[in-house]
């Protein structure tokens, strides 16, 4: 008797095919495949919500953004859903950050080719390049935390955009243009607001190593509690190096992060206050996804902005 497949099934066997066709798309230009559409608005898929607000920063009121992961999600440990895949084929557009950080997804994303890594617009020798085995990551793929790399990823989502929508093209390059002016203007606030920090005080302790790029572009120094993805988990041997290197260095302050529990972070609280420093918790950054929408960090700049700020004045000790 013939057997026919539920919709569940359905779309698995739909993302099994897709991931069959992965190595034949992963040597060519993506862009270079787009073809235009015959309707509007264009239709979008993102992952983390980030890239949502890059998109929509850019597309406007000619497209339609969907964005699989929202406020607090990991997208490290994010698991494509039947209802996400059928999300990704009904899509015009999709838009990912890439470099691994959507690693259960990473397979599926690099399969489908409407699928469009924003990072790819970035030169590989401005990545952070990992030691072997770090995490199985080749790089960091924080990327948007140096809002000069960040920068970088909006002529990819222009260049695709108006190419499935040609009609738009003046409208997409007179929005880049615009947002690239926005996010200068970020890198300096960024710039402005560090300085404020003595430097023997610009230590950044987060949960996971996710600010080195921020550090690298803005010259803190940065500790994680756990490594580049969630997925590695910190021991009690991790917790207690890390107090030890906050009591040395007479840290004021550690953060914890929107999409990583907050427990570890206590615990090393915890550990360096056993050890006679009573450093506290400075406040709750934004790591691997921004806010809720409608609020301020639920965009880029709202997020990146609310970060700084609560950095700054976690180091120097003020009440926010």
């Amino acid at each position: 008797m013939l057997r026919i497949p539920n919709r569940r099934q359905t779309y698995t066997l739909l993302a099994l095919l897709t991931l069959a066709a992965a190595p034949a798309y992963a040597q060519q230009d993506k862009l270079s495949q787009l073809k235009p559409i015959q309707q509007s608005p264009v239709r979008v898929v993102t992952t983390v919500n980030f890239v949502t607000d890059l998109v929509q920063q850019i597309g406007g009121e000619r497209v339609r953004v969907t964005g699989l992961m929202g406020a607090g999600v990991d997208p490290h440990l994010y698991k494509a859903s039947a209802g996400d895949v059928r999300q990704l084929q009904q899509a015009h557009l999709v838009f990912y950050v890439g470099l691994g950080l959507e690693g259960k997804m990473v397979e599926l994303l690099e399969g489908l080719p409407k699928a469009i890594a924003v990072t790819d617009a970035i030169p590989r020798e401005r990545l952070i390049r990992l030691p072997g085995g770090s995490d199985s990551y080749e790089y960091d793929p924080h990327v948007w935390f140096d809002v000069s790399l960040w920068q970088l990823t909006i002529d990819r989502v222009r260049d695709a955009l108006s190419r499935v929508d040609p009609a738009g093209s003046a409208y997409y390059r007179a929005s880049a243009a615009a947002y690239r002016q926005r996010l200068a203007q970020l890198d300096a606030f960024i710039r402005q607001q560090i300085a404020l920090v003595p430097p023997q005080q610009r230590v950044l302790i987060t949960a996971h190593d996710a600010f080195a790029y921020l550090g690298r572009r803005y010259g803190l120094e940065v500790r994680g509690l756990q490594g580049i993805s969630t997925v590695s988990e910190a021991g009690a041997r991790d917790v207690q190096e890390l107090a030890e290197f906050i009591v040395q260095r007479r840290i004021r302050a550690i953060f914890v992060e929107s999409s990583v529990p907050r427990r570890p972070i206590q615990a090393v609280v915890a550990a360096a206050r056993a050890r006679g420093w009573n450093v506290v918790i400075g406040g709750q950054l934004f790591s691997d996804s921004a806010g809720n929408p409608g609020t301020p960090e639920g965009t880029y700049v709202g997020m990146m902005e609310h970060n700084i700020r609560t950095i700054v004045n976690g180091l120097l000790g003020r009440q926010m």
